[in-house]
């Protein structure tokens, strides 16, 4: 009997993926779920069901520093944000494929399943991955038999499967956010209700006073927070915490997904929306005009490949390249401050910086005024042209 290994989460679709991997497949199904800073009852969840439903073999893989390390880091150098939000779900996913390919490879599978439905972005972002990184085959039980919610729940009764709980949301986390769904947020004309939110403090009970937050950056990434150095996972929970209880890093909008339809995503990115700002400002004084532009189509072309499940296309290496050689100057501190849910920069300083006070005062004379006559005369000199000749024409 072949042997495949499947992404496994514990919740409905990947618990029905079990059984129909077994019955309609003919295939020994090993389950495996990758740990990204989930809640730890969603990574102790799934070995337990995989034991429940049959003591299957179960791997659970810790990917916490690599995530943050060379996917969160990485999107944090690109200012990586799709739509007017930082990716978080469609970041973690190329990992959690590559994760689960050397469990297959490992455990000598032929495929790998996923849960996924047709109508949602992970298809194409697990399976690129898995595609582009091996021969093995793949298969998705729900997309491929065409089934609805209603008819996974008839079938996980007629298999003893435990239905899902009453919760109301369908939340994707991990270290960089939480993405909501569901219920009643399908409806765009109604406000996130408050028990959607858990990072995140509701403005009316977020501090009274303002709080100052230092962020100190080394070739683009942060390395500390107020002056205390911390590693890569710890710099992302911190600033989580530090900016969700100013009630920063709530986000609403309505999304383009891959397959052209629109969908009303409301996600929290606290941490994230903080460290991208401060970033952002840092950039600003340590990067030139024309590179600060070249940073912008860099960042949207980014966002788009990995949100588009593209993380092992070659422009995304192309444009980590490039990133790399830009960021090396992107060192020194910002200073944010966090108020009732706004922030703003109120500091930077790098030894990398383009700001000359000397020059830009207006008591300096290093830079001679009247140099500047005859570039002023002839600025704009293409639009002069264009205004004569409309002169003509009148």
């Amino acid at each position: 009997m072949d042997k495949v290994v499947l992404a496994f989460s514990g919740g409905l679709d990947t618990s029905v993926c079990i059984k129909l991997l077994e019955e309609k497949y003919d295939m020994e199904v090993i389950t495996a779920c990758v740990d990204v800073g989930q809640p730890r009852h969603e990574i102790e969840r799934p070995a337990r069901v995989a034991r429940e439903l049959g003591n299957y073999r179960h791997h659970t893989i810790d990917a916490r520093e690599e995530f943050a390390s060379d996917y969160i880091f990485p999107a944090i150098k690109a200012n990586a944000v799709y739509e007017g939000y930082p990716l978080s779900t469609a970041l973690a996913r190329p990992l959690i494929a590559k994760k689960i390919v050397e469990v297959a490879e490992e455990e000598g599978a032929s495929a790998i399943a996923h849960g996924c439905t047709g109508k949602g972005n992970d298809q194409f972002r697990f399976e690129a991955v898995i595609r582009s990184t091996t021969d093995l085959d793949v298969i998705a039980p729900i997309r491929d038999l065409n089934l609805t919610r209603t008819e996974e729940m008839e079938y996980a009764r007629s298999c003893g499967i435990p239905l899902p709980s009453d919760k109301l949301y369908s939340i994707d986390e991990n270290l960089w956010g939480r993405a909501i769904e569901g219920d009643v947020l399908e409806d765009p004309a109604v406000e996130p209700p408050e028990d959607a939110f858990e990072w995140t403090k509701p403005v009316d009970e977020t501090p009274e006073e303002p709080e100052t937050v230092e962020i100190q950056f080394s070739g683009g990434v942060p390395v500390a927070i107020n002056r205390e150095e911390l590693k890569p996972v710890e710099i992302v929970e911190r600033a989580n915490e530090i900016a969700g209880t100013h009630g920063i890093g709530r986000v609403d909008i309505m999304e383009d997904r891959i397959i052209g339809m629109k969908s009303r995503e409301v996600y929290e990115t606290p941490g994230a929306c903080l460290l991208i700002e401060a970033h952002r400002g840092l950039e600003q004084l340590t990067l030139t005009r024309s590179e600060l532009r070249f940073a912008e189509i860099i960042s949207s072309t980014y966002a788009e490949l990995v949100y588009n499940g593209l993380w092992h296309d070659p422009l995304r290496e192309d444009l980590d390249m490039a990133i790399n050689h830009m960021q090396r100057r992107v060192t020194g501190t910002v200073k944010v401050k966090l108020h009732r849910g706004n922030m703003r920069i109120t500091g930077r300083s790098s030894p990398y910086s383009l700001y000359s006070e000397e020059i830009v005062s207006f008591e300096d004379k290093t830079l001679d005024q009247r140099e500047m006559a005859g570039m002023v005369k002839n600025y704009a000199l293409q639009a002069a042209i264009y205004r004569k000749v409309c002169r003509k024409e009148n």
